[in-house]
């Protein structure tokens, strides 16, 4: 009997000593950035509460835009409370030629998820300001905005009840599906997007329109590689990763990096 159960012994051991490996390599990739980050966003002033949030424009697009030019961006911020310490929410900003106002695109937890111009276009959130993360005007704009508008239509997320917190579908879930659709943008949600890597269409794992491979446990662990992207590594959430293309490196909570900066 004690022969018979000699061979799971190097089996057991080797299984320890992987997960000790897997814990220590998510500890220090994941976990530790995410609580240094989480240090620093505690030590920041904000409301208490949406109620006592500022929501106003952030003075980033002008009042009048030029009617005879399209516009597309997408825009972030950080989001509320403690979760803004890991998490942006994204939005899209569209406007077609002969508009003379911005067309908002949101996606929020309450009522019918997906929004339009329920803010303004260039609106803090949380009292955050936000950075566009996008943007792309003239006659490509004029050329692909159909496209951005037909993926807004046929987003899948659309009902009530539909939203999802965590890991999606969200708000960054929304964007992030819209893009895809639209290789020809060249565009994605920053790395801070939580619910970015949430498999809209149910597949988990395939190859994306920009050619990037991807493979997902329902948005809770995943991995990318491609498609301009370089390797992403998402676990819970956050996301690390390298993209040589751009020169930069993705840390949890704190996003996108890049090496040049570092050097300088």
């Amino acid at each position: 009997m004690m022969n018979a159960k000699r061979p799971f012994g190097p089996v057991f051991s080797l299984t320890l000593r992987f997960g000790r490996r897997l814990v220590l390599f998510l500890l220090a990739v994941f976990v530790l950035p995410a609580l240094l980050h989480l240090g620093v966003w505690s030590l920041t002033e904000r409301p208490d509460g949406w109620r006592h949030a500022t929501w106003s424009s952030a003075g980033i697009l002008p009042q009048s835009p030029a009617a005879h030019e399209a516009e597309i961006y997408v825009f972030t911020a950080r989001t509320g409370g403690l979760k803004g310490a890991f998490a942006t929410h994204s939005w899209l900003v569209l406007k077609p030629v002969g508009a003379t106002r911005y067309d908002r695109y949101d996606v929020v937890g309450w009522g019918n998820p997906v929004r339009k111009n329920a803010y303004d276009a260039d609106g803090h959130w949380y009292s955050n300001k936000p950075v566009i993360n996008y943007r792309l005007t003239g006659d490509k704009a004029e050329k692909l905005l159909p496209q951005v508008e037909n993926a807004i239509a046929d987003y899948r997320w659309r009902e009530r009840g539909d939203y999802k917190i965590w890991p999606g579908p969200n708000s960054n879930t929304f964007v992030a599906s819209v893009l895809r659709q639209v290789p020809e943008l060249a565009a994605s949600t920053p790395t801070t997007a939580v619910g970015r890597d949430f498999p809209e269409d149910g597949r988990w794992f395939g190859r994306r329109k920009n050619g990037a491979l991807y493979a997902t446990l329902g948005g809770y662990f995943g991995v990318v590689l491609g498609g301009g992207t370089g390797l992403e590594i998402n676990f819970l959430g956050l996301v690390a990763g390298i993209n040589p293309n751009a020169l930069e490196v993705s840390v949890p909570a704190f996003g996108a990096l890049r090496l040049s900066n570092l050097d300088s």
